[in-house]
């Protein structure tokens, strides 16, 4: 499986549904997201199991990624009709309601091949996550197998990191959460962190 962290975000075209509910036939990544930090997550179908509860976690989370100034994009191996239908079920039946981001068909696996998240048996994607800077790069990956639901919470987390970083120039230590103090990365500002933080590691 391919890192792409520090590396462009793969480009690509495909049809989607706007987060407003307009199907599109021509969904540019790098025109969508020009200088906008992104979110692109896949996943592996419309109408399944651990699915929705991720679309619909994203969604409860959008106020918070708007105010971050964050796209969010969905990506599945679906059509754009399904996608459409599936924001028109109800969650109470299985569906995801009417989300407010974009949510792009990968029919041919190109995206999720150039993402090299597509599973190499189901021919489905894995449920990856990828964190796009201001500069389409990519500055954040994980990648979950099919059983194992993603924690949506995290994903803002190191949105708050990857933004503090830009702001500051501080790094981040572990378990940095929005508000506490990053490290400045030198020799001093290393014993100078773990001199105050060492034992709350």
């Amino acid at each position: 499986m391919s890192v792409l962290v520090g590396r462009p975000a793969p480009d690509f075209t495909a049809a989607a549904v706007l987060g407003n509910g307009e199907i599109v036939d021509s969904f540019n990544l790098s025109e969508a997201i020009k200088g906008k930090p992104t979110v692109v997550f896949f996943y592996p179908l419309d109408f399944t199991f651990v699915c929705p509860s991720e679309l619909i976690a994203f969604d409860h989370r959008m106020e918070e990624f708007k105010k971050r100034g964050v796209e969010v994009i969905g990506v599945s191996i679906d059509s754009q009709f399904t996608h459409n239908a599936w924001r028109n079920t109800p969650v109470e039946k299985g569906g995801i309601g009417h989300v407010q981001y974009t949510l792009v068909a990968d029919v041919k696996h190109d995206i999720c091949k150039a993402y090299d998240v597509e599973h190499p048996e189901a021919g489905v994607a894995f449920r990856g996550s990828f964190l796009i800077d201001k500069e389409g790069m990519v500055r954040h990956q994980v990648v979950n197998d099919l059983p194992l639901g993603r924690n949506v919470d995290e994903m803002l987390r190191m949105i708050d990191a990857l933004q503090f970083h830009e702001e500051h120039g501080d790094v981040c230590p572990a378990g940095w959460e929005k508000g506490d103090k990053g490290m400045n990365a030198s020799p001093d500002g290393v014993a100078s962190y773990l001199t105050e933080n060492a034992a709350e590691l």
